[in-house]
């Protein structure tokens, strides 16, 4: 390593630049934020600054320091919004939790991870009113936007941001902070036991929204109207809350009313040019688009992410809205985006898998077999997915085992390969590939092909028991509306698709797929109820 070292500025990378800038060279740019009513709130990045100044003075009166971890459980909000700034920014760790997971588990990560103080949107109180008596270091608990119910909330021992923010001062400047130092801290749920805390640096923060805002990712620029429908709490909706202020793009905040017909309404009226959300939001909004006949002129660019995305549905919004989605591969562990492929030609989907694209400048990838060998032979190079950046997590939170290698290369647990481009294609989980009598069976594969099929809706391929070749690929299908094809149609859908012995041996028909909070199926759930649904037939 070298000893020299150059002469500018030591200044960290840090969010309290980001929002600086927003605020003073973009001050008159609107965010806008919508409300449980749908009411259309008004601020700009110069309000949105002013008032995280006000709230970081008062944790500062509020005897909070450097190092101390804020929860908040809310939605995408101006709210929200200022309160993540507020906390990196005085040298706090913001801690967004999904009140998705089940209330034992909020409990757990609010615990592990020391919250001091919690901020929770009036929508997420009942969350809490039976499990506040459990948690172990939380001091204040604060209610989110405008003071209703005051009595109530009272007795609870709740109190009001509203009432927070006004002991703070305006004129408050931001510290000098090490870009190193922790800023965000996100749970991921990905992992086997209890949920498991990544805590992002300034810097990590940084990078991610540089690369976001780069032409070959979503291309944010200052022109652009962005609204990220990715909640917050998931890795800062993917990290655009930060990147918005990075360019001072206009920034739309749709709040808890993100169904088809709400998204559509928002994107038009905002004239909303990029957004960011998992498949099903997506799949929702183009059913809508299609029924109602509806149009959106606006949208450019969407970042889709999360879980894996059907070729018909890029093709679909590319021909018919000119819309290009945008297929992307990351994880909580990874800042969170790794790879991101813009420019899906709609030939390449003529294969079962869409790729993800390249890898981003931050990042590098190699695929190594099960000795660690790094695969190179372009005929059978699929293997397991390593990466190594400077926004890569080294251990988790609360930790002190290093989950990298000697070199600072993370185990993905993805299995992949690079086509012939040098585009990544992800075939699966590691924990989801199937082994059929010595032979690999990508689950991911199977569930691309089923979900082109015009009368499926939603496809999770698992592995189940089989007495000769010990494990067989079944398809659990969730249906169109009013469509009723038999178990031969759908297994004749794959013939020509994949070899013979990949095709599953039976369909299980359900109402409805369990999906994660990201939108992916809950396989480790389909895997406990059908797991010995061949040898019982």
């Amino acid at each position: 390593m070298s000893k020299v070292f150059g002469n500018m500025s030591n200044l960290g990378l840090t969010t309290n630049l980001l929002i600086s800038h927003a605020e003073n060279f973009h001050s008159k740019t609107e965010v806008i934020s919508f409300n449980e009513k749908g009411e259309r709130l008004i601020s700009n990045w110069l309000n949105v600054g002013l008032r995280a100044k006000k709230l970081a003075s008062a944790f500062e009166k509020l005897n909070l320091s450097n190092g101390d971890v804020i929860g908040t459980i809310a939605y995408n909000s101006k709210f929200h919004l200022e309160l993540l700034y507020a906390i990196s920014g005085f040298g706090g760790i913001a801690h967004t939790i999904n009140p998705r997971l089940f209330p034992d588990e909020i409990v757990y990560i609010i615990n592990d991870a020391k919250d001091k103080v919690l901020f929770v949107d009036s929508a997420y109180i009942g969350i809490l009113i039976g499990h506040k008596h459990l948690f172990k270091n939380v001091e204040k608990i604060y209610i989110i936007g405008p003071k209703k119910n005051e009595i109530a909330a009272k007795l609870n021992g709740f109190e009001f941001l509203e009432d927070l923010i006004l002991t703070g001062d305006y004129d408050y400047v931001w510290p000098e902070l090490n870009d190193e130092s922790a800023a965000v801290l996100c749970y991921t749920s990905g992992t086997s036991g209890n949920p498991k805390g990544v805590l992002y640096s300034h810097k990590s923060i940084v990078i991610n929204a540089n690369i976001l805002s780069l032409p070959d990712c979503l291309c944010i620029g200052s022109k652009e109207v962005l609204m990220p429908v990715t909640p917050m709490y998931h890795v800062n909706a993917w990290g655009t809350t930060y990147a918005s202020s990075m360019v001072g793009t206009k920034l739309i905040l749709p709040g808890p009313n993100i169904d088809g017909k709400s998204l559509i309404n928002i994107i038009n009226e905002e004239k909303v040019s990029i957004s960011v959300g998992i498949p099903t939001i997506w799949e929702e909004v183009y059913d809508v688009l299609e029924k109602e006949k509806l149009k959106v002129e606006s949208v450019k660019r969407i970042l889709v992410g999360g879980a894996a995305i059907s070729n018909e549905l890029v093709e679909n919004f590319y021909k018919k809205f000119e819309v290009n989605l945008i297929t992307a591969w990351g994880m909580t562990e990874t800042s969170p985006l790794l790879t991101t492929y813009i420019n899906q030609e709609i030939s390449d989907l003529d294969q079962n898998i869409a790729s993800v694209g390249k890898p981003n400048w931050a990042t590098n990838i190699k695929i190594v077999d099960d000795d660690g060998k790094i695969v190179n032979d372009q005929k059978h190079n699929r293997g397991r997915l390593l990466v190594r950046g400077p926004n890569i997590i080294k251990k988790y939170f609360n930790s002190e085992e290093n989950i990298t290698d000697s070199e600072n290369w993370f185990d993905t647990n993805d299995i992949g390969k690079f086509n012939i481009d040098g585009n990544l294609i992800l075939l699966d989980r590691r924990k989801d590939l199937i082994k059929s009598g010595g032979e690999w069976i990508s689950s991911v594969e199977l569930e691309e092909i089923a979900r082109n099929h015009p009368m499926i809706h939603n496809a999770a391929v698992i592995g189940v028991t089989h007495k000769k070749w010990s494990e067989r690929p079944v398809i659990i299908v969730e249906l169109v509306k009013e469509t009723h094809p038999n178990e031969g149609e759908i297994l004749a859908y794959f013939k020509g698709k994949v070899v013979k012995w990949q095709i599953p041996d039976a369909v299980i028909f359900v109402d409805e797929i369990p999906l994660s909070s990201t939108g992916k199926p809950l396989k480790k759930v389909l895997k406990n109820k059908y797991i010995n649904y061949l040898t019982s037939k």
